[in-house]
Parts: C-alpha cells; structure tokens; sequence
C-alpha cells in the first residue's frame, strides 16, 4: 500500500492558494496541493504547543520508538519516496538513495538522543541539591530549501521529536512532497501522536509568521544566506534563537603531490553532484601551478563525459536544474565570467532545464562565478603557487562551509586545514559529505556554527534549566 496517495495526502487543511507540484525534467504536474496562509501557521503553532507538553511527558523510550519505526519505515518505502525524490526535486537516483539513507539513520540517531538529555550535579553554598537538566525547547519551527529536501527537513525534525518537542516543517514548496508531505506519512505511520509534526509548505509570508508566532521558540532554517540573514534578524527582534544553515562557496585545494588520476573523479562530483545545487559544493578549485593546465583538460573531459537528462527515464549523472529562475541565475553567472575574462572549458550550454556540467579557467578575484554562489554544476579553476598562496585564497569567501584538501602527506593537508576557517574539512576527499553522526555547520556568512549531530541537537532543541531542592522552606532575614 503506498505511503503518499495523492488524493489525501495533505494531512491539515490549509487555505491558501493551489499549487501544482511539477517534475523539472518535464514540466509534468506531479499533483496539486495548498500552500499555507500566515493564519495557517498561526493555527498550526497553536495546536503544536497544545500538545508539546504531553508528548514531553511521554517516556523516552515511547519517544525513541517512534523514531525507530519512522526509520524502519523510510527504508521499507524507500522505492516509492525515491521516485517522488527523482521526480519532485531532479535527483539521480542514486542521490535519492542517499538522502533515504540518511532520513532513517537520522531517525535511529535520534532515537538514541530520547535519552540524553541528562544534566548535572552542582556544588551549593546552600544546603540543597542544586542541578542542571536539558528540557524540551517547546515548538520548533524548521524551514527547510528544495535542494536536499528530505535529509535537510529530517536532521531538524527527527532529533527535535526525539527530545520532546512538537515541529511546524515549513518545506520549500517546490519539493513540498519529498521534504515535508512525506515526513507526514512517515511519522504518523510510525505512531506520532497527532499535532505534534505540522507540515507547511508556502512562500515567505508563511516563514515570516513562523519567526514571528511567540508559540515556536527555536527557528532551524537551512537555505541562502540572504535569507538567512533576515531570518537572523526577525529571529533576534522576537528573542528566540535561529539556527542557520546557509550558502557556501567552498575550495579543493590540490596540492601538487596530488595523484591526479584519483582525484579528477573527486573533483567532478564535488562540482557536478545533484548539478551543484548543494551548500557543500566545490566552487572553487585552487590547484597548484605544476598541475594547473592538465587538472583544467582532465576535468574538462570528464565534464564532458557525463551525461545529461532526464534522470527518471534515463540513466543520466546529472538532472535538471530545479526551476528557470535558478537556471537564469547559473547561465548569467557564467556569461558574465566569460565577459570578464574567464575561459570556458567545458560546458556553458543548456537545453530547457539540463546545463552542461561547466568547467571555468583564467578566472580570478572578480570572475563572478569564482567570487559567488552559483549554486549549479559550474567549477571555476585557479592556480597557486605556494601554501600560504593557497591558504589565502581559500580563506578569502566570505563563506565558511566545507573545505577539501588533496595531499599524499596528510599531516601537510591538516597543517593547511587549521589556516583556513570552515566548519568542516576533509583531507584527500572533495567537500560535499554527510552523516547523521557527525556535526554540521559553517562559519561566518555559511551560518552560526554546527548544530546538527549529538550534543549539537541537544543544544540546538533543549534548553538548560537550574533546579534546586531543599528539605525544608528556606529562612531569609525579613
């Protein structure tokens, strides 16, 4: 029996206008759901802090249940929410396999966090017991992009549930299904009590009211950083704390005792995975001058290479880009490369929604598609002459994300890592990585620091809170 039926699929009622949900490759209506009003969010924040409290009460290992089965469950459906994965957001398949596998393992991860929330035992200069205890924050709002839509809902749902909170999702609607509807049917399948998981697909007035309803304390938005900075802002007006996942422009930095044989393949799917539109992304490829020209002709022929289409039909490396107004954004950014100075090697053409996996030389400082987020299949190639000359460049983004290093001496790549600040690094691998395990965060215009993996969800969806104890009622002098 399928988990996502179109004909009910939308749990809640909402009032705001139709939309169509449409697959990228074709322009085919997928179904057709409602957006939420600001009301509605107002509605749903209500009934959410309605219920919080007694699902905070439940016993962790109730709560861990749920979230063991809602895995169970994303594996057992995996072939059903693989093909909304492919349809819906233009994944490949395999990168629809991925992001399922990371929904259960964020699930089981979670389940595990039900009974973490310990505290301690403080010394007193009063005779009393005196001691900390992490407590659910209440309700959490998540808002959630179209890129990686269901592991970029479920690593903020699932570890907030965990821990005794109730969820307003707020999913782009373009990926309304594989990002939010499908969270749904997953959790109500697996025994979540009603109104704790309230999913909202709608446009920016609706995030707005999220931010704003004094009912959802804790905001978790992934996106861009524009975006991101005015959830910041609404956030800090409204006293609560936002989590900030945001844009990226991260360097591989080739060192020129690099195997580059091995590393082209690296490279290309750090630039070309799910057609660049990931956070992590390699956008820009610092390679030292020894190896400069023949990194440029290899990863222009591997570009080349791979092919483009229709990744439900076809057996394809990369999909479509999401939508025209993303695409229009990718194309001038390369045009006004070019424009500037930048030689394409590869790529920069496009037939309807599918680009050409694009490789970029002669670029620098000012080159648009270097300085930027292009958020598509677009990798920019720069030299460097020197380790500090790599340093400095990698460490000239605004952004902060994720960094690569490729390097035969790994104490070398880590030596090179700690001058150059990003919230996350790997040596000998290209940047785009992912566990449910492991924390999760940039730095500076990339966002505010890890808040996904173990001790980071506790910070993220608990608040601390002093207790004490006494025997009998305290005596003050007056």
């Amino acid at each position: 029996m399928p988990l996502l039926d179109t004909r009910t699929w939308q749990p809640q009622t909402l009032t705001g206008p139709g939309y169509t949900v449409t697959e990228p490759a074709t322009g085919q209506a997928l179904g057709t759901l409602a957006l939420a009003t600001p009301e509605d969010v107002g509605t749903a924040a209500g009934r959410a802090a309605a219920a919080q409290p007694e699902w905070a009460r439940t016993p962790h290992f109730a709560r861990a249940a749920v979230l063991r089965r809602a895995g169970d469950l994303f594996t057992a459906h995996a072939a059903e929410l693989r093909e909304w994965l492919v349809r819906e957001s233009g994944s490949v398949p395999g990168k629809a396999d991925f992001e399922l596998h990371v929904a259960a393992q964020e699930c089981y991860e979670a389940a595990a966090l039900a009974s973490r929330p310990a505290g301690q035992v403080l010394p007193s200069e009063a005779p009393r017991l005196s001691y900390t205890r992490r407590v659910p924050a209440g309700v959490v709002g998540v808002i959630s992009p179209f890129n990686a839509p269901l592991i970029l809902s479920i690593r903020s749902v699932a570890p907030a549930l965990a821990l005794g909170n109730a969820v307003v999702l707020k999913p782009d609607p373009r990926t309304a299904v594989c990002g939010g509807l499908s969270l749904a049917a997953v959790f109500a399948a697996a025994g979540l009590p009603q109104d704790l998981l309230h999913v909202l697909p709608g446009g920016p007035d609706a995030g707005q009211a999220l931010v704003a309803d004094p009912r959802v304390p804790v905001i978790s938005f992934t996106g861009s950083t524009p975006a991101g900075r005015a959830v910041g802002e609404a956030a800090g007006r409204h006293l609560k704390r936002a989590h900030l996942e945001l844009g990226g422009n991260s360097a591989m930095i080739v060192l020129p005792d690099a195997d580059l044989d091995a590393v082209i393949s690296t490279a290309a799917w750090g630039s070309f995975f799910h057609q660049g539109q990931i956070c992590m992304t390699t956008g820009r490829h610092l390679v030292h001058a020894s190896l400069y020209d023949e990194y440029v002709e290899r990863l222009a022929a591997k570009a080349e290479s791979l092919a483009v289409g229709d990744p439900y039909r076809e057996q394809v490396h990369l999909g479509p880009i999401i939508d025209s107004g993303q695409l229009a954004k990718i194309n001038g950014l390369v045009e006004s490369s070019t424009a500037s100075g930048a030689k394409i090697a590869a790529g920069g053409t496009y037939d309807r929604l599918y680009y050409r996996p694009t490789v970029l030389a002669q670029v620098g400082d000012h080159t648009p598609a270097y300085a930027e987020e292009v958020f598509g299949p677009v990798a920019p190639v720069r030299s460097f002459d020197t380790a500090d000359e790599a340093a400095a460049l990698a460490a000239q983004s605004p952004y902060g994300l994720s960094l690569g290093i490729v390097t035969r001496d790994t104490a070398r790549g880590l030596d090179l890592a700690e001058r150059i600040p990003t919230g996350i690094v790997h040596i000998n691998d290209q940047t785009v990585n992912d566990e449910a395990v492991a924390p999760f965060g940039g730095v500076a215009a990339s966002g505010t620091g890890a808040r996904f993996g173990g001790e980071a969800n506790l910070e993220a969806f608990t608040e601390l809170r002093w207790t004490t104890v006494r025997g009998d009622v305290a005596p003050y002098p007056f």
